[in-house]
């Protein structure tokens, strides 16, 4: 069997593409799996390093507004369109699933062309342009989000990592922070911005340090790799970590109790995986989907959620210090936010894959 995975641009499109990639071979080991993408996306970086094959097509950006650009894009879309096919033939495709981004729109209508099925997987409350047009054109339409609006749509979560939804918090917790340089018996506290950083959040966390400090808070802050600190926090005890970018996010979970944020899908999705409480920060812009996924874990109890204009020093320190401080809270919280995870996406979704492929190639 062939698979051929289209989702490239950035890690929210990538990360579930290849879960799924893993969790495939995990189910059939000599299947195999090709990912499209194109030059400009993570993916030539994340897809290599995880041992699968990249195939890279033009990029077209679609604009979302009738302008001078937008009569550019019929020829080359067309040569996506025909270097995707070709790429199908090539490997004789059995099946396409898509994730969103740019790769995916020529994806989708090489598959069509070729009679390839194809598997939508969209894991944003509100879809974007290429899963809105794959979603016409198949039956197959899975979602990461409950009230995501595409037709005939399956909620199935997302798919994440293995080291992610086999992670064991509590028994993995000392061992983590030893691995970070933190204590294995204080309050703690995870900062990040997701792949690239937040300034907002960054800036937020530093200036409560002191505070943190003195409530016997240690922090581990993941500032993102394109981001730099004009002041580094004092030395002293408890421990202020700070990292540009942490490749073992499986154990930068285990080690906090609590976590300040984002809320993209893929963060999301994680947090509630592990049972991570969070407060969380959407994305102040973009058409506010961000806020859309952590509502429900904010009403389920599993966090609390601000908006960015609002996050400062003060508020975490009126708002984050007492929960820190009341272990049974955020036991509580933890529980809540475990509640809302779903941790078989990857396998669900992959047996959903081969069923489909199986149907097409019986035709």
């Amino acid at each position: 069997m062939r698979v051929v995975l289209a989702g490239g641009g950035t890690a929210g499109h990538i990360e579930p593409a290849l879960a799924l990639a893993d969790a495939l071979r995990q189910l059939d080991p000599n299947i195999g799996i090709t990912c499209l993408g194109t030059e400009r996306g993570l993916e030539t970086r994340l897809v290599p390093a995880r041992g699968y094959e990249l195939q890279l097509v033009p990029a077209v950006p679609l604009p979302r507004a009738i302008t001078p650009q937008l009569l550019s894009v019929p020829g080359r879309l067309a040569g996506a369109i025909n270097a995707a096919a070709g790429i199908m033939d090539r490997v004789q495709a059995d099946v396409l699933v898509g994730f969103g981004g740019y790769v995916a729109t020529p994806a989708y209508l090489a598959a069509r062309r070729r009679g390839v099925p194809i598997v939508v997987h969209e894991a944003n409350p509100r879809p974007g342009l290429a899963n809105r047009l794959g979603a016409r054109l198949t039956d197959h339409v899975f979602t990461g989000h409950p009230d995501t609006p595409l037709a005939r749509a399956k909620y199935v979560g997302i798919p994440l990592r293995r080291e992610i939804v086999t992670l064991d918090r509590l028994s993995m917790g000392d061992k983590a922070r030893s691995w970070f340089g933190l204590e294995a018996d204080l309050p703690t506290l995870l900062v990040t911005g997701g792949s690239q950083g937040a300034r907002s959040l960054n800036q937020a966390a530093l200036a409560a340090a002191p505070a943190l400090r003195r409530a016997g808070v240690q922090v581990l802050h993941v500032i993102g790799p394109k981001n730099t600190l004009e002041v580094e926090p004092p030395p002293g005890d408890p421990q202020y970590v700070v990292l540009q970018y942490v490749d073992r996010m499986d154990l930068a979970y285990a080690a906090a109790d609590f976590a300040l944020c984002r809320s993209g899908a893929m963060t999301c999705a994680e947090l509630t995986a592990v049972g991570l409480p969070a407060a969380y920060i959407p994305l102040p812009h973009g058409n506010g989907e961000q806020r859309l996924n952590a509502m429900p874990i904010v009403q389920g109890g599993g966090g609390i959620m601000i908006d960015d204009a609002d996050l400062t020093s003060e508020w975490i320190i009126q708002n984050l210090l007492p929960i820190l401080s009341d272990p049974e809270r955020v036991v509580i919280m933890s529980e809540a936010a475990s509640r809302m995870g779903r941790k078989d996406a990857d396998v669900t979704l992959a047996r959903q894959v081969m069923q489909i492929a199986q149907q097409g190639r019986s035709k």
